[in-house]
């Protein structure tokens, strides 16, 4: 794995290996805790890879789980000093959402979006991401804004880098038909999702108007998913009352069950191709 991706995948690995040293040993998090006098939550924090955790708690976790394995001890100590290490977009966390979204996208092998009012992140131009970054956060001083808009540029580096991420967009109509920072600038970006859109790793359907309601009219959600079977997939769902990750492998499945069907009902990739090509010449 890359430098870039690297400290993500191994907090998850690592967060993987202590929950199942932790049930071989039929330990509780409850229990866990209550032995190191933390948190009631840090034990599931440190399981879900929600915070990094020290190379002595390792030791202390394996001591306290009867791992005396010293080659496999040694290899989640390492593992806990490589999950700390800075990556390019530890300098944003002050401007980043919480839960280290940005950490999973890196990682990820694909992903799988759904946008129902403007288009994602990954696909916008500079222009049409400072029209729409200017305008929710209008009281940010201007160097705030170009910090969030240089760490989006950054994300969607993903798309092109040397272990491209698998793109499957689909975005509602509204979001290619609603005119985000003028004429000009909407020209730029319809004209933008054709190009990349040609790239192999990325997939974009627009859901039209007219095919009616579906289970995602709630809100903006993301599948993250890796190749590496020890890590699970995650979902993502982006809301104004704050960010939801889900992990459990039976909700995990539904949401890739129903992105899938969503799949099925949105325009496939040559037709949204036409659709953007002729609002371009309407």
């Amino acid at each position: 794995m890359s430098d870039i991706e690297g400290p993500t995948l191994r907090r998850r690995r690592l967060g993987a290996e202590l929950k199942r040293c932790r049930e071989a040993a039929r330990l509780t998090q409850q229990e866990v805790s209550r032995h190191f006098e933390w948190h009631s939550a840090k034990v599931t924090r440190i399981e879900t890879a929600r915070v990094a955790v020290t190379p002595r708690d390792v030791r202390d976790l394996l001591t306290l789980y009867n791992v005396e394995d010293p080659a496999y001890r040694e290899a989640l100590v390492e593992l806990a000093r490589m999950s700390r290490e800075r990556t390019w977009w530890t300098d944003y966390r002050d401007i980043m959402r919480p839960g280290n979204f940005v950490g999973l996208e890196a990682a990820a092998t694909s992903m799988r979006s759904w946008e129902p009012i403007i288009l994602p992140g990954l696909l916008q131009t500079e222009a049409y991401m400072r029209a729409l970054i200017s305008t929710g956060r209008s009281n940010d001083p201007p160097q705030h804004i170009d910090r969030r808009i240089s760490l989006r540029l950054t994300r969607q580096g993903r798309l092109t880098g040397d272990r491209p991420l698998e793109l499957a967009a689909i975005v509602d109509e509204a979001a290619v038909r609603r005119m985000v920072g003028g004429p000009d600038v909407m020209k730029a970006q319809l004209e933008h999702l054709i190009e990349i859109a040609k790239l192999s790793n990325v997939s974009l359907q627009i859901m039209p108007f007219d095919a009616g309601e579906h289970p995602f009219l709630g809100g903006a959600a993301t599948l993250l998913e890796f190749r590496d079977t020890t890590l699970s997939d995650v979902v993502y769902l982006e809301g104004l009352a704050g960010d939801y990750y889900e992990e459990q492998p039976p909700e995990v499945a539904r949401y890739r069950q129903e992105f899938e069907r969503l799949s099925t009902r949105a325009l496939d990739h040559r037709t949204t191709i036409k659709m953007i090509e002729g609002l371009l010449t309407a």
